[in-house]
Protein backbone atom coordinates (compact mmCIF):
# COMPACT_ATOMS: atom_id res chain seq x y z
CA UNK A 1 0.00 0.00 0.00
CA UNK A 2 0.90 3.64 -0.77
CA UNK A 3 0.69 5.95 2.21
CA UNK A 4 0.09 9.96 1.83
CA UNK A 5 0.49 12.08 5.13
CA UNK A 6 -2.23 14.62 4.56
CA UNK A 7 -1.27 16.99 7.36
CA UNK A 8 1.11 17.04 10.26
CA UNK A 9 1.82 19.69 12.55
CA UNK A 10 5.57 18.34 13.11
CA UNK A 11 8.45 16.17 11.81
CA UNK A 12 7.93 14.00 14.89
CA UNK A 13 4.24 13.57 14.03
CA UNK A 14 4.35 13.20 10.44
CA UNK A 15 6.98 9.63 11.25
CA UNK A 16 4.46 8.73 14.11
CA UNK A 17 1.32 8.50 11.63
CA UNK A 18 3.84 6.72 8.94
CA UNK A 19 4.09 3.94 11.54
CA UNK A 20 0.72 3.78 12.96
CA UNK A 21 -0.35 0.08 11.78
CA UNK A 22 2.78 -0.98 13.38
CA UNK A 23 1.98 1.34 16.67
CA UNK A 24 -1.60 -0.15 16.72
CA UNK A 25 -0.18 -3.83 16.99
CA UNK A 26 2.48 -3.11 19.71
CA UNK A 27 1.58 -3.04 23.33
CA UNK A 28 1.59 0.74 23.39
CA UNK A 29 -1.42 0.86 22.36
CA UNK A 30 -4.77 0.64 24.86
CA UNK A 31 -7.98 0.54 22.33
CA UNK A 32 -11.14 1.84 23.53
CA UNK A 33 -13.67 1.43 20.62
CA UNK A 34 -13.54 -1.21 18.00
CA UNK A 35 -16.57 -1.39 15.84
CA UNK A 36 -16.21 -2.66 12.61
CA UNK A 37 -13.43 -1.24 10.79
CA UNK A 38 -12.83 1.26 13.29
CA UNK A 39 -10.33 0.84 15.57
CA UNK A 40 -9.45 3.66 17.89
CA UNK A 41 -7.55 4.45 21.07
CA UNK A 42 -4.38 6.08 23.35
CA UNK A 43 -0.57 5.55 22.21
CA UNK A 44 1.39 5.40 25.12
CA UNK A 45 4.52 7.39 25.42
CA UNK A 46 6.58 7.01 28.33
CA UNK A 47 7.52 10.35 29.66
CA UNK A 48 5.35 12.03 27.75
CA UNK A 49 1.24 12.53 27.43
CA UNK A 50 -0.59 9.69 25.49
CA UNK A 51 -2.00 10.97 22.00
CA UNK A 52 -5.63 9.32 20.52
CA UNK A 53 -5.45 7.61 17.24
CA UNK A 54 -8.08 6.34 15.03
CA UNK A 55 -7.94 4.66 11.84
CA UNK A 56 -10.84 3.26 9.42
CA UNK A 57 -10.59 0.90 7.03
CA UNK A 58 -12.71 0.91 3.80
CA UNK A 59 -14.42 -2.42 3.02
CA UNK A 60 -13.93 -2.53 -1.03
CA UNK A 61 -12.18 -0.89 -3.66
CA UNK A 62 -15.39 0.83 -5.03
CA UNK A 63 -15.84 2.32 -1.64
CA UNK A 64 -12.45 3.28 -1.62
CA UNK A 65 -12.29 5.33 -4.84
CA UNK A 66 -15.67 6.97 -3.57
CA UNK A 67 -13.65 8.43 -0.83
CA UNK A 68 -11.23 9.51 -2.59
CA UNK A 69 -14.16 11.91 -4.29
CA UNK A 70 -15.66 12.58 -1.20
CA UNK A 71 -12.86 13.11 1.25
CA UNK A 72 -11.56 10.45 3.19
CA UNK A 73 -12.15 9.99 7.03
CA UNK A 74 -8.78 12.02 7.82
CA UNK A 75 -9.26 14.36 5.25
CA UNK A 76 -13.03 15.54 6.95
CA UNK A 77 -11.81 15.28 10.36
CA UNK A 78 -9.27 17.64 9.70
CA UNK A 79 -11.81 19.69 7.72
CA UNK A 80 -13.87 19.66 10.56
CA UNK A 81 -11.54 20.74 13.22
CA UNK A 82 -10.70 23.86 10.96
CA UNK A 83 -13.99 24.60 10.94
CA UNK A 84 -14.57 24.19 14.90
CA UNK A 85 -11.21 26.31 15.62
CA UNK A 86 -12.47 28.97 13.35
CA UNK A 87 -15.30 29.73 15.16
CA UNK A 88 -13.58 29.05 18.85
CA UNK A 89 -15.41 25.71 19.88
CA UNK A 90 -12.90 23.24 21.95
CA UNK A 91 -11.66 19.60 20.08
CA UNK A 92 -9.08 17.49 20.20
CA UNK A 93 -6.25 18.82 18.05
CA UNK A 94 -5.21 17.06 15.12
CA UNK A 95 -1.41 16.32 15.03
CA UNK A 96 -1.33 13.91 11.76
CA UNK A 97 -3.32 12.43 9.71
CA UNK A 98 -3.09 9.96 6.53
CA UNK A 99 -4.42 7.84 4.11
CA UNK A 100 -3.58 4.30 2.57
CA UNK A 101 -4.02 3.74 -1.16
CA UNK A 102 -4.33 0.17 -3.09
CA UNK A 103 -5.08 0.19 -6.79
CA UNK A 104 -5.84 4.29 -6.70
CA UNK A 105 -8.77 3.68 -3.71
CA UNK A 106 -8.42 4.49 -0.32
CA UNK A 107 -8.44 1.48 1.88
CA UNK A 108 -7.59 2.70 5.30
CA UNK A 109 -7.53 6.73 6.96
CA UNK A 110 -5.66 7.48 10.01
CA UNK A 111 -5.75 10.69 12.42
CA UNK A 112 -3.35 11.43 15.42
CA UNK A 113 -4.49 13.88 18.10
CA UNK A 114 -3.74 14.96 21.16
CA UNK A 115 -5.65 13.53 23.98
CA UNK A 116 -8.42 15.29 25.95
CA UNK A 117 -7.23 13.37 28.97
CA UNK A 118 -8.72 15.51 32.09
CA UNK A 119 -12.24 15.27 30.39
CA UNK A 120 -15.05 12.27 30.06
CA UNK A 121 -17.99 11.64 27.97
CA UNK A 122 -21.28 13.60 28.96
CA UNK A 123 -23.13 10.72 30.51
CA UNK A 124 -19.62 9.59 32.71
CA UNK A 125 -18.70 13.32 33.56
CA UNK A 126 -22.40 14.17 34.67
CA UNK A 127 -22.57 10.63 36.50
CA UNK A 128 -19.41 9.74 37.53
CA UNK A 129 -18.08 6.55 39.52
CA UNK A 130 -20.77 4.85 40.74
CA UNK A 131 -23.49 7.88 39.64
CA UNK A 132 -23.03 8.78 42.94
CA UNK A 133 -22.10 12.48 41.33
CA UNK A 134 -25.62 12.03 38.97
CA UNK A 135 -27.23 12.28 42.20
CA UNK A 136 -26.39 16.13 42.43
CA UNK A 137 -29.20 17.19 40.46
CA UNK A 138 -28.21 20.73 40.53
CA UNK A 139 -24.96 20.25 39.19
CA UNK A 140 -26.49 18.01 36.48
CA UNK A 141 -28.67 20.68 35.37
CA UNK A 142 -25.59 23.31 35.38
CA UNK A 143 -23.55 20.77 33.01
CA UNK A 144 -26.99 20.05 30.90
CA UNK A 145 -27.83 24.27 30.83
CA UNK A 146 -23.97 24.23 29.96
CA UNK A 147 -24.38 21.75 26.99
CA UNK A 148 -27.41 22.69 26.00
CA UNK A 149 -26.05 26.71 25.16
CA UNK A 150 -23.04 25.38 23.91
CA UNK A 151 -25.19 23.06 21.13
CA UNK A 152 -27.51 26.41 20.08
CA UNK A 153 -23.99 28.91 20.02
CA UNK A 154 -22.92 25.97 17.17
CA UNK A 155 -25.99 25.89 15.27
CA UNK A 156 -25.89 30.04 15.87
CA UNK A 157 -21.92 29.86 14.27
CA UNK A 158 -23.53 27.97 11.26
CA UNK A 159 -22.30 24.59 12.09
CA UNK A 160 -24.09 21.13 12.56
CA UNK A 161 -23.19 17.33 13.22
CA UNK A 162 -24.76 14.20 11.23
CA UNK A 163 -24.30 12.89 14.78
CA UNK A 164 -24.56 14.16 17.80
CA UNK A 165 -24.63 11.75 20.28
CA UNK A 166 -23.42 12.27 24.11
CA UNK A 167 -20.79 10.03 23.49
CA UNK A 168 -19.41 12.67 21.11
CA UNK A 169 -19.64 15.54 23.42
CA UNK A 170 -16.96 15.65 26.31
CA UNK A 171 -17.13 17.82 29.16
CA UNK A 172 -14.39 18.93 32.12
CA UNK A 173 -13.86 21.50 35.01
CA UNK A 174 -13.31 24.58 33.88
CA UNK A 175 -11.41 24.98 37.08
CA UNK A 176 -13.22 27.71 38.18
CA UNK A 177 -17.06 26.06 39.21
CA UNK A 178 -18.04 25.52 35.78
CA UNK A 179 -17.29 23.53 32.65
CA UNK A 180 -15.48 23.26 29.64
CA UNK A 181 -17.42 21.26 26.45
CA UNK A 182 -15.62 19.34 23.47
CA UNK A 183 -17.01 18.53 20.12
CA UNK A 184 -15.21 15.28 19.00
CA UNK A 185 -16.14 12.86 15.99
CA UNK A 186 -14.91 15.89 13.87
CA UNK A 187 -15.50 13.83 10.30
CA UNK A 188 -18.85 14.50 10.88
CA UNK A 189 -19.43 18.76 11.30
CA UNK A 190 -20.77 20.27 8.20
CA UNK A 191 -21.20 24.40 7.40
CA UNK A 192 -24.23 26.10 6.17
CA UNK A 193 -25.17 29.90 5.66
CA UNK A 194 -28.06 29.08 8.24
CA UNK A 195 -28.82 26.11 10.27
CA UNK A 196 -31.62 25.36 9.06
CA UNK A 197 -34.56 24.24 11.91
CA UNK A 198 -34.65 21.03 10.61
CA UNK A 199 -30.82 20.03 11.10
CA UNK A 200 -31.00 21.76 14.48
CA UNK A 201 -34.45 19.41 15.18
CA UNK A 202 -32.10 16.40 13.83
CA UNK A 203 -29.21 17.45 16.76
CA UNK A 204 -31.43 17.86 19.16
CA UNK A 205 -33.40 14.36 18.59
CA UNK A 206 -30.01 12.29 18.55
CA UNK A 207 -28.83 14.20 21.86
CA UNK A 208 -32.09 12.95 23.00
CA UNK A 209 -32.43 9.63 21.97
CA UNK A 210 -28.80 8.97 23.68
CA UNK A 211 -29.13 11.29 26.88
CA UNK A 212 -32.96 9.71 27.96
CA UNK A 213 -30.59 7.08 29.66
CA UNK A 214 -29.51 9.12 32.24
CA UNK A 215 -31.85 12.37 32.49
CA UNK A 216 -35.78 11.99 33.00
CA UNK A 217 -38.14 13.88 30.98
CA UNK A 218 -38.57 17.07 33.03
CA UNK A 219 -34.59 17.10 32.56
CA UNK A 220 -34.83 17.11 29.07
CA UNK A 221 -37.25 19.03 28.74
CA UNK A 222 -34.92 21.62 30.74
CA UNK A 223 -32.19 21.12 28.28
CA UNK A 224 -34.81 21.92 25.66
CA UNK A 225 -35.72 25.01 27.33
CA UNK A 226 -32.03 25.78 27.73
CA UNK A 227 -30.83 25.68 24.03
CA UNK A 228 -34.11 27.61 23.48
CA UNK A 229 -32.86 30.16 25.39
CA UNK A 230 -35.95 30.33 26.96
CA UNK A 231 -39.35 28.57 28.42
CA UNK A 232 -41.91 29.05 25.31
CA UNK A 233 -45.49 29.43 25.89
CA UNK A 234 -47.30 26.27 26.18
CA UNK A 235 -49.22 25.83 22.67
CA UNK A 236 -45.30 26.45 21.31
CA UNK A 237 -43.83 24.31 23.53
CA UNK A 238 -46.34 21.15 22.88
CA UNK A 239 -45.80 21.95 19.26
CA UNK A 240 -41.62 21.67 19.74
CA UNK A 241 -41.80 18.56 21.48
CA UNK A 242 -44.36 16.88 19.47
CA UNK A 243 -41.71 17.34 16.30
CA UNK A 244 -38.90 16.05 18.30
CA UNK A 245 -41.06 12.68 19.43
CA UNK A 246 -42.05 12.44 15.85
CA UNK A 247 -38.64 13.06 14.68
CA UNK A 248 -37.31 10.16 17.27
CA UNK A 249 -40.02 8.15 16.47
CA UNK A 250 -39.03 8.11 12.46
CA UNK A 251 -35.38 7.30 13.73
CA UNK A 252 -36.22 4.48 16.01
CA UNK A 253 -38.61 3.14 12.70
CA UNK A 254 -35.64 3.46 10.14
CA UNK A 255 -33.37 1.74 12.86
CA UNK A 256 -35.60 -1.15 13.86
CA UNK A 257 -35.86 -1.77 9.56
CA UNK A 258 -32.35 -2.11 9.20
CA UNK A 259 -31.66 -4.10 12.00
CA UNK A 260 -34.48 -6.79 10.63
CA UNK A 261 -32.84 -6.49 7.00
CA UNK A 262 -29.47 -7.09 8.95
CA UNK A 263 -31.38 -10.12 10.71
CA UNK A 264 -32.97 -11.44 7.70
CA UNK A 265 -29.89 -11.23 5.91
CA UNK A 266 -27.39 -13.39 8.50
CA UNK A 267 -30.31 -16.23 8.27
CA UNK A 268 -30.72 -16.40 4.81
CA UNK A 269 -26.69 -16.81 4.31
CA UNK A 270 -26.67 -19.05 7.22
CA UNK A 271 -29.85 -20.74 5.60
CA UNK A 272 -27.26 -20.84 1.89
CA UNK A 273 -24.46 -23.15 3.91
CA UNK A 274 -26.73 -25.59 5.78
Amino acid sequence: MRRVVLFACSSEWRAVVERADELIASSKFRALKSEGRTLAGFLDRPGNDPVFIKRVEIPSWRRGMYARIRGSRAARSLAGAAMLAARGFAHPEPLAASDSYEAGAIRSSYLLSRAISGADTLSRFALGPGEIKGRDVRRRKRISDTVAKEVRRLHDSGLYTLDLQETNIMVEDDGSGGFKIYFIDLEDFRHAATVSWNRRMMNLVHLDRSIGRFLCRAARLDFLYAYLGKRPARAEARKIVAEILASRAAIDRRKARGMASREHAAVSAIGGAS
